[in-house]
């Protein structure tokens, strides 16, 4: 469990937009996205590092690119939802790792890592609990997305199936009796 700042389970080469790092400043150049921090109500906040060596930290996430040319990309366009407190954990599921998905707006990306927040309320209650997908888009955009925000390909498993008559999970399962 990680408290306010995490590394992520991968470092990944990207590229910042200078606007938000440089006075002037113009294009994109070159990073190491090392680290993640969550503030409440707050988007999530990435740590790089530069080619000269300074370390960057609170980045929002469509300020990074995985390429010098990306499309245009907005917070909103980025992420959903605010971080809903200090306390997460980072993994990469194995099962995931290499896959590809579609948002719910028809845009195609690559599985990155996943963010889990612990201990806040909105993750006590199983109709608000969310594990947030960190994908790289084929616009070369990161995007942060619940899992209800996207559809996995795994072509030897998934078919294009009604996502839309999933049920919510708004249970609290307990094998003891209350």
């Amino acid at each position: 469990m990680n408290t306010g700042s995490a590394s992520l389970p991968h470092h990944q080469y990207v590229w910042v937009d200078r606007s938000f790092i440089r006075e002037g400043g113009e294009g994109f150049e070159p990073a190491v996205w090392f680290g993640l921090h969550s503030h409440p109500g707050r988007a999530w906040a990435c740590h790089v590092m530069l080619e000269c060596g300074a370390v960057y930290r609170g980045l929002p996430p469509h300020a990074l690119a995985f390429s010098a040319d990306p499309d245009d990309w907005k917070l909103p366009q980025a992420e959903m939802w605010d971080c809903y407190g200090w306390s997460f954990s980072l993994l990469s599921y194995t099962y995931l790792d290499g896959l590809q998905a579609v948002t719910k707006d028809g845009v195609l990306c690559d599985y990155l890592f996943t963010a889990v927040p612990i201990g806040d309320a909105y993750s006590a209650h199983p109709s608000q609990s969310k594990e947030f997908m960190f994908m790289r888009t084929k616009g070369q955009r990161l995007v942060i997305l619940p899992t209800n925000g996207l559809r996995f390909i795994d072509k030897s498993f998934t078919t294009e199936g009604e996502r839309s008559r999933l049920k919510l999970s708004d249970t609290v399962w307990s094998c003891e009796e209350q």
